[in-house]
């Protein structure tokens, strides 16, 4: 492992900048059935480098079983998911646990083990895949809480954190491996609005600082609006529409125009919204 964090601000890729390069993440033909049940069809995405890629969809779309598949906790029934050019379905487990290491997971609800201090619980990830030893890893996770603006608060439980803490401590875990790729499973879910934008900034500027291609998944369509250089919308596990927020607010996409105003948004007003920092 690096002794240094990924570049800054000024020196990470962004979506625009990466166009011209292989994706980052190729998806092609993905299919997953339980049974007589089909809870993916035909799935499609290319994700640039240093993207953040916002997957939205209601309840029972499909979103949790493509995360799922796209970590690897589990095989597609069909299809193809391609990591830096390499498909990743047909590998073992064995090959899979060293593919692991280059995703970074940020669960719903931070997940957070109560019987640990803050310390312990990001040191968790370098105790269980590396051989460091427990000087570095304590200045490890001190360097990386320092990067999210956790000061001295090493020695705390998760019970002693606010909601947002508990969110940095959770995404400071999840980089505790310098992962290439963050995944966020509903970050915003039961948050109120001003503590949902400010997951929302923390996602880009997570993106900005440590250049991490991004996916979230979500149901949050205004956070999507703010913060995506891709929307991909699904729907009884397929994708109906997906594009720039741009590209879909201002398009004819029947669905994303439906799913637009079923979530009460002004989906035009957010779109001409001042962007988030980058």
């Amino acid at each position: 492992m690096p002794d240094s964090p990924n570049p800054p601000a000024s020196t990470a890729p962004s979506g625009a900048e990466d166009a011209s390069h292989a994706p980052h993440l190729l998806v092609q033909g993905l299919g997953k059935r339980y049974g007589d049940f089909e809870a993916l069809a035909n799935i499609d995405m290319s994700i640039g480098r240093g993207e953040i890629v916002v997957i939205i969809g209601g309840s029972g779309a499909g979103k949790t079983t493509l995360l799922k598949i796209l970590i690897g906790l589990e095989k597609p029934t069909t299809g193809s998911i391609l990591v830096n050019g390499m498909d990743i379905v047909p590998m073992n487990e064995r090959e899979m646990t060293k593919v692991r290491t280059k995703f970074g997971m940020v669960f719903q609800y931070s997940a957070l083990l109560d019987s640990m201090n803050v310390l312990d619980n990001v040191a968790f990830p370098l105790r269980e895949h590396t051989k460091l030893k427990e000087k570095e890893i304590r200045e490890r996770v001190i360097e990386k809480l320092k990067l999210l603006d956790l000061v001295d608060i090493e020695k705390r439980f998760p019970s002693q954190l606010s909601g947002g803490m508990r969110k940095r401590v959770g995404l400071a875990r999840a980089l505790m491996l310098e992962p290439e790729v963050l995944m966020y499973d509903e970050p915003t879910s039961g948050l109120d609005p001003i503590s949902s934008r400010l997951v929302d900034r923390l996602i880009v500027e997570t993106r900005d600082r440590f250049g991490v291609t991004s996916i979230v998944i979500s149901h949050d369509m205004a956070g999507a609006l703010r913060i995506a250089d891709q929307i991909q919308i699904l729907s009884k596990g397929q994708l109906v529409a997906s594009g720039t927020p741009k590209e879909l607010v201002e398009g004819t996409n029947e669905l994303a125009q439906e799913f637009f105003e079923s979530s009460g948004i002004d989906a035009k007003a957010l779109l001409k919204a001042p962007a988030l920092p980058r």
